[in-house]
């Protein structure tokens, strides 16, 4: 179990109101209860990441993406899916989801990311939504979510070979009668035939760059 803290990320915070250098923390217009530390240019940042830690290094924890934006909106809305339950966002990125989960009344809330920055960028969010998330590090889709009774994952079938593992991941939780919700703006890598919507949002220029054309982000779980 790893806890970095926000100490990581503090050399990015913006450093001035009217720059465009670094992290500030913003509220999200479609999920107005959470704020977070979001890239004000995620170029910039990306180059200024670089020239610390080295090349290779994608800060996708710095832009709030339309599937965890879904995601978090349903949960917020439909508090009952996780209220008493232990939670893992798989991952987590900015710790959008797993914010979401503690606040709509989860009993324990764990925020995975194989990216030591993300679960930076996870305990300064929590602490700026006053909000308790434990986070975990590493690659945790061999296995089934361990004890999670809900697991929640926002944007990750993106690319064929990560959808066809988290699918594997989500099938051996499943298998362990686990519940799970995936949020996904259709990127073509989706599992339809074994997932069932369970709502759609109607969407403009939400989210981080790449999703500016996005029209519609669905919510979905199990089709059985």
């Amino acid at each position: 179990m790893s806890t970095p803290t926000d100490a990581l990320l503090a050399p990015f915070v913006a450093s001035r109101a009217d720059g465009f250098d670094g992290l500030r923390l913003v509220r999200l217009p479609f999920v107005p209860e959470i704020r977070l530390h979001l890239a004000d240019d995620a170029i910039v940042l990306r180059a200024r990441l670089e020239a610390r830690v080295g090349p290779g290094l994608t800060p996708f924890w710095a832009n709030a993406w339309a599937g965890g934006q879904a995601l978090a909106r349903y949960v917020l809305d439909h508090p009952q899916v996780v209220a008493g339950r232990r939670v893992l966002d798989v991952a987590s990125g900015s710790g959008l989801v797993a914010i979401a989960a503690a606040k709509a009344g989860a009993a324990e809330v764990t925020a995975n990311d194989i990216d030591p920055y993300a679960l930076a960028a996870v305990a300064m969010n929590t602490a700026a939504n006053a909000v308790a998330v434990a986070a975990q590090d590493g690659d945790l889709l061999d296995g089934d979510g361990g004890d999670a009774d809900v697991i929640l994952a926002g944007d990750v079938f993106y690319t064929p070979e990560l959808a066809a593992r988290m699918l594997g991941f989500l099938r051996r939780a499943a298998a362990r009668d686990a519940r799970f919700l995936v949020g996904d703006p259709s990127r073509g890598h989706l599992p339809n035939r074994w997932l069932k919507v369970q709502t759609s949002y109607l969407v403009a220029g939400l989210g981080a760059a790449e999703d500016a054309e996005l029209t519609k982000v669905s919510v979905l779980g199990p089709a059985g």
